[in-house]
């Protein structure tokens, strides 16, 4: 075991899904493909061009610090963040200083140190020699999110980003799509190690973090190099690194500024906010919906599921909401189970294979109407679990309803005695030597006696009957 500790701390980034940029009212499109169209003399800086800010996207911020239970700031003002970059038209971003949105707050037990709203960069093109510039990103809405540094492995790192993902997607809060893959939702790393649980070590932050999985891989990496630089009686350099997907490496990019570097002050440009007296950012917590843990919470409680399960249907709300207007119609644990079992492990793969659709009133063409009466027909032993399998199958690609389909397959079992019988002497025949180390004590093989029964029967016996018969016939 190390005798280092890691240290992280997060800051994430995320797009917001306003109609309009930040200070303009350029339209906000993260989808255009052709380069410099959603653009205005005001996000292009123009001089004489003055900014409005998008009451908006400040109403997004605050409902996040809301859910997360953070403070909501009495009042708050936009700060110049200077420094020249290709990407800045202005040669300054207009973002959140000393007076933020959102103080404090927790996610997934990560403690937030603040949450503050400020304008997106242009995105740079490299290509060789070439530099292009899109500045349809220029002044879109970005929420920052910065965590207490409190969070010790790449895994905790990970749980969270997905957590808060989630609390920001359309499933939720609606307030950003948070697409790692088109840039939407951005991770920085601030990483350090330390033999010294009193103490931090120096601070390295890793940039160009795309996914989840790069965040986990960098955080590994940075930790172990760190680690052995000390170990060979080296110092840390505080710095900005990036992170090389290809090569699994983080690679040094800059010196680390410090706030002084940006020279901060209040833009004259922009008003100074009073939240507490605008009106539309009153109340919001009443206007939240079920929030992920609040919904995790509940579907454990309620209905006793799988973890595993609760985690599918807190991902995906429609789903939720299909499997309770079923579960509604059964009234224990056992029941609900099955329900999930159907929706989670039997369903969602057809469901992706044949893209069907899913609404909170169907799964594809299966109905709340006709899975009730497939898992109605299934607890009472009327069709096998293969059988319910094939029905569900039908009931999603084609729709009707489970007992028709039922008849028309042949997949009830069958419980009489007497047609079991006669299946149950031809095993026994074909399978003399298996049915004496039975009868020597060999117990485990009943199953495998059933197993052929349930062949030759093509997957219609009961096998509780069949095990029922095989004991009287042989014990």
């Amino acid at each position: 075991m190390s005798k280092y500790i890691p240290t992280i701390g997060l800051e994430i980034h995320a797009e917001l899904s306003t109609k309009t940029k930040m200070f303009c009212g350029s339209k906000n499109d993260p989808d255009e493909k052709k380069p410099n169209v959603n653009i205005c003399p005001i996000c292009m800086a123009h001089p004489g061009t003055l900014p409005v800010i998008n009451k908006e996207a400040v109403k997004y911020v605050l409902k996040v610090g809301t859910a997360l239970g953070g403070q909501i700031a009495g009042f708050t003002e936009f700060d110049r963040k200077n420094y020249f970059y290709p990407d800045i038209p202005k040669a300054y971003q207009i973002s959140q200083y000393k007076y933020p949105l959102v103080t404090g707050g927790s996610l997934a037990g990560i403690d937030i140190t603040r949450i503050h709203l400020e304008e997106d960069t242009a995105r740079s093109q490299h290509n060789g020699d070439v530099s292009l510039v899109d500045f349809n990103r220029a002044g879109v809405p970005l929420m920052e999110l910065v965590t207490e540094p409190v969070i010790h492995s790449s895994s905790e790192a990970g749980d969270f980003a997905r957590e808060l993902q989630l609390l920001l997607s359309p499933e939720y809060l609606n307030v950003s799509e948070a697409n790692m893959e088109k840039g939407e939702m951005r991770v920085e790393a601030n990483i350090s190690v330390s033999d010294d649980p009193n103490e931090f070590g120096t601070k390295v932050e890793v940039k160009n973090l795309n996914s989840f999985r790069a965040v986990e891989k960098a955080i590994e990496f940075e930790v172990k190099r760190q680690i052995d630089v000390l170990e060979k009686g080296g110092h840390i350099v505080q710095e900005t690194r990036g992170w090389d997907e290809n090569k699994g490496v983080t690679f040094s990019q800059r010196k680390k500024e410090t706030s002084e570097d940006y020279r901060y002050f209040p833009d004259p440009d922009l008003p100074k906010l009073y939240i507490n007296e605008i009106p539309d950012f009153q109340n919001l917590a009443q206007t939240l919906p079920e929030l992920p843990a609040q919904k995790k919470d509940r579907f454990t409680e309620t209905y006793g599921l799988k973890l595993e399960d609760v985690a599918t249907f807190v991902k995906n709300n429609k789903l939720a909401d299909f499997f309770e207007q079923v579960a509604k119609n059964f009234t224990d644990i056992k029941s609900w189970q099955v329900v999930a079992n159907f929706i989670t492990s039997d369903s969602l793969g057809v469901v992706s294979k044949e893209n069907l659709n899913l609404t909170d009133s169907s799964l594809g063409n299966l109905t709340v109407e006709a899975l009730t009466e497939l898992v109605k027909m299934y607890l009472a032993g009327e069709v096998s679990s293969r059988g319910a399998k094939d029905i569900l199958q039908t009931l999603l690609t084609t729709g009707g309803e489970a007992r028709e389909v039922a008849t028309v397959k042949n997949l009830f079992q069958k419980s009489d005695a007497g047609e079991l019988e006669v299946i149950i002497d031809e095993v026994i025949k074909e399978n003399s030597q298996v049915v004496n180390d039975f009868k020597a004590g060999n117990d485990k093989l009943l199953q495998f006696l059933i197993g052929q029964a349930m062949k030759k029967s093509g997957g219609a016996a009961n096998p509780g009957m069949l095990a029922k018969l095989f004991r009287e016939k042989l014990v």
